[in-house]
């Protein structure tokens, strides 16, 4: 399970030598996005040798002939890399559909280290790391939405931090919902462009956040909740 840079183009920073060197000798992928993950190995490796690599696209409605042909090759003895987008393979990534495969057919799985904005938010927010639940992706429609937050909101009541994420352009719905619905003495942590040189990662309540609510569209940006 390999884990890609979140937009810093200084690998070094959050990649370890050691996922770099093993990731480097792999020369076949399970991927989310082909583009990003031929970008993220010549990053590593500007000489890394593309047109000797095979790449399977694995996404949430992916044939399952592909994981299974990805696993066979695997079986015969060939390491695979699974990448995500960004971040850790298998959180909000359908990479865990090859990982779900790999278990039934009791081939290891390693994960590697490197970023998450998940644990990187929840570790600098503040918030309870102790008990936490993350839920991915809310409603794209605002009814929907709102009654998740409001439902999230009385599940963090018990001390419970909630993680959601929002994809960037969708990031200003989001927080004019949160500000909407929740009671104003809520703490909300607002986690931007974790790793990147602009990486913002501030815990309010509410009611501040009401007061100047900032500009974080177009940014990639984790949220957590806890009443």
């Amino acid at each position: 399970m390999v884990p890609v840079t979140l937009g810093n183009p200084d690998h070094a920073r959050t990649i370890p030598a050691g996922t770099r060197e093993l990731v480097l000798s792999l020369r076949l992928f399970a991927v989310e996005d082909l583009r990003s993950a031929r970008r993220f190995l010549r990053s590593l490796d500007s000489s890394f040798p593309l047109d000797d690599a095979h790449f399977f696209h694995v996404g949430k409605h992916s044939d399952p002939a592909v994981i299974t042909e990805l696993i066979g090759r695997v079986s015969a003895g060939t390491d695979a890399g699974v990448m995500s987008e960004a971040g850790m393979p298998g959180l909000a990534d359908p990479g865990s559909l090859v990982a779900a495969e790999a278990h039934r057919r009791n081939i290891r799985v390693i994960p590697l280290t490197g970023p998450s904005s998940v644990m990187l938010a929840l570790v600098s927010s503040g918030l309870n790391g102790q008990r936490f639940a993350f839920h991915g992706y809310l409603p794209r429609e605002s009814t929907a939405r709102q009654k998740a937050l409001r439902d999230l909101e009385r599940r963090s009541a018990g001390g419970e931090t909630q993680i959601f994420m929002e994809t960037p352009f969708r990031n200003g719905k989001m927080l004019h919902d949160i500000l909407s619905v929740c009671r104003p003495s809520t703490l909300l942590c607002i986690a931007a462009d974790i790793t990147l040189e602009t990486e913002v990662v501030l815990t309010k309540s509410v009611a501040a956040w009401r007061e100047a609510p900032p500009d974080i569209d177009k940014r990639p940006v984790v949220f957590l909740l806890q009443s």
